[in-house]
């Protein structure tokens, strides 16, 4: 059964938090529906001919309504505390700018924020008990922040500075991931994938290594261990003993029945 694209789309919510984010769901939002010239530029319905045909007239009705609608939309996205602190303004750009106003913070806190988050982003580094998940998470989610605050930095910017900050355990396998893949066409899904195969099989070598260790430790360990190897060897031997004798008593069993005919002809 069809559905409208407007019952699959959910107007973007804001409630004081997170408002880059925010500012980026709602511009992708306004233009799928052909209304973010309106709240970027003020965009207006062109002015009516003389004499204008009912064509010219449906659409100039069309356009005046998707102004009205972009407001609409802006409106609908605020919660009621955000909404009663602009509810004043009648266009879709006066809402946007003074919104982007009141919560992204000014020139000079924008300014001062980007380099706090860059010298957060040098200065970070995979610790020895972190797992590739949580770390490949965390820079991640630094790396949006800058974007957010207007820094442009490339995937495969990204992609390098995991390579330099991993534990001195990754150094084989980051050796290798440099000298077989080009590191500006690698995607940051990518590495984090190869690095985790890594981090599987140092999980799975270690606990060989503990075993060992552990053994060699504490002989009661090793003494068990060889124990239990000793009872399956016996119980082993027994079965194939078992088996051999019951072999040798068919074969006596045949033999006997041989002899009584033979004596009974």
């Amino acid at each position: 059964m069809a559905t409208s694209s407007n019952a699959t789309l959910h107007v973007p919510q804001f409630s004081r938090e997170n408002y880059q984010i925010w500012t980026v769901k709602m511009k992708s939002y306004m233009k799928a529906f052909g209304l973010w010239d309106f709240v970027n530029e003020d965009k207006q319905a062109p002015p009516l001919r003389a004499n204008p045909t009912i064509a010219q007239m449906k659409q100039h009705e069309k356009e005046k309504m998707k102004r009205d609608k972009a407001v609409t939309c802006l409106y609908s996205a605020l919660s009621d505390s955000v909404f009663t602190s602009i509810m004043h303004l009648d266009t879709a750009k006066l809402i946007w700018d003074e919104s982007k106003e009141r919560f992204e913070g000014s020139e000079r806190v924008r300014s001062v924020k980007l380099p706090t988050l860059k010298r957060e982003y040098e200065m970070l580094r995979m610790k020895e008990e972190e797992t590739v998940k949580d770390y490949s998470s965390k820079l991640s989610e630094l790396v949006n922040q800058m974007r957010l605050y207007g820094d442009t930095i490339e995937d495969h910017k990204v992609v390098e500075k995991m390579l330099v900050s991993l534990p001195d355990k990754f150094e084989a396998k980051v050796a290798a991931i440099e000298e077989s893949c080009d590191l500006k066409a690698l995607t940051v899904s990518e590495i984090v994938s190869k690095l985790q195969a890594q981090e599987q099989r140092l999980a799975i070598k270690n606990g060989i290594e503990v075993r060992w260790e552990e053994e060699s430790s504490n002989p009661s360990i090793r003494h068990d261990r060889k124990s239990e190897a000793t009872s399956k060897e016996s119980k082993d031997k027994r079965g194939v003993s078992n088996t051999n004798k019951a072999d040798d008593v068919s074969k006596i069993g045949l033999v006997s029945y041989s002899d009584e005919s033979k004596d009974d002809d």
